[in-house]
């Protein structure tokens, strides 16, 4: 249990039926009549919506314990995510539905960070930017330029992103994991 007036940003609360909030940001507000409240925005861990909820000052709010840890990807079983904890060496195996759209983006041997609460996972984080190589592309023709430069690009993981006229098959380029875009070629 935590007080309105401790809340901090990442934070996870336990609300409205045992569902886990985060929060996004906080602040608090003394009008000049009234009580003081504190207006937050929440961010469902799960599902992902984003709310607005405001709490009187002062006010216990149940807190969730989240264990995030550093793991290494080894395997798909079938699926299933198997992930090794680098301290213990512990496996876990991962639903599809709970690393959600990091699975675009997962090779071996790639680090993610594993959030768990109550021996659940809920999410897989991956970092904002991932390094993989492009394991087919056509040729840009010099001419084209009715896409705005860009081509369809298919990853060594198989997630299709845009790419510039100039990259070529067997490339390594960054990416950013959040909204899938190219942010460049890697220089051996």
């Amino acid at each position: 249990m935590a007080s309105t007036n401790d809340l901090k940003n990442g934070m996870v609360l336990k609300l409205e039926g045992g569902q886990l909030w985060s929060v996004v940001e906080f602040q608090h507000v003394k009008p000049g009549k009234g009580p003081a409240f504190v207006r937050t925005k929440l961010k469902n861990v799960l599902s992902g919506k984003v709310v607005d909820k405001t709490f009187n000052a002062g006010v216990k709010v149940d807190t969730a314990n989240i264990d995030r840890r550093d793991m290494q990807f080894s395997y798909m079983d079938g699926d299933y995510f198997v992930f090794m904890d680098m301290e213990t060496y512990d496996q876990l195996h991962v639903d599809r539905k709970a690393v959600g759209d990091a699975a675009n983006f997962l090779i071996e041997g790639f680090t993610a960070s594993v959030a768990q609460h109550a021996g659940e996972v809920l999410y897989v984080e991956l970092p904002a930017a991932v390094e993989l190589t492009i394991q087919h592309t056509d040729p840009g023709v010099q001419g084209d330029r009715s896409t705005g430069g860009t081509k369809p690009a298919t990853l060594e993981t198989g997630h299709e992103i845009q790419v510039p006229l100039f990259v070529t098959t067997g490339e390594k380029v960054k990416v950013d994991t959040r909204d899938s875009s190219y942010l460049g070629r890697v220089n051996k």
